[in-house]
């Protein structure tokens, strides 16, 4: 697949160059296979009641409106980002997961650019993410890149958990 700059936002066939080595492109089967078994192995996830094989799964489908990206730096696999594009005004950011050794370098604030980016091509409103309470550092990201807590939703992803939605509201 050829990585191109004129498409549409978030489009199935979409695949992005940031620069910097750092490619986005719809996920394979084969990758589906190693991001979900790294993603179970990870905070918060592997304190969810997702095993492996769930998480593979869902990476490896195709839903319309809701891509699931395989993020490379330098050529490495070292992430996913999957992106609900119509939610609320805005895309919602349902999973964006970085390989510990892929943390702490930019990685995700280019990412979350990306993503709002995209939204105000398309003249969305918000861009949304939701964490664990317990993902401290997960939230202080987000709260970083502008996003402000909305809400405390208890038992949403499992009963003893509960997620906060944050909200990056686009200025025009």
């Amino acid at each position: 697949m050829a990585v191109t700059t004129d498409f549409s936002p978030f489009s199935d066939d979409s695949a992005y160059a940031l620069g910097g080595g750092i490619t986005l492109s719809i996920v394979e089967e084969h990758e589906a296979i190693v991001l979900g078994s790294m993603i179970a192995s990870m905070e918060p996830w592997a304190g969810y009641p997702y095993p492996p094989e769930a998480l593979i799964r869902f990476l490896g489908q195709s839903e319309t409106g809701a891509p699931r990206y395989a993020i490379r730096s330098d050529g490495i696999l070292c992430g996913a980002l999957t992106v609900r594009t119509n939610w609320f005004r805005g895309p919602y950011i349902q999973l964006l997961a970085l390989a510990p050794t892929a943390q702490g370098r930019g990685l995700g604030a280019r990412l979350l650019a990306l993503v709002a980016s995209e939204a105000r091509r398309g003249r969305d409103r918000n861009v949304w993410v939701a964490a664990t309470s317990t993902n401290t550092d997960a939230i202080r990201f987000y709260e970083r890149h502008g996003f402000q807590r909305t809400a405390a939703i208890e038992g949403l992803v499992s009963d003893d958990h509960t997620e906060v939605l944050l909200r990056l509201r686009l200025r025009y």
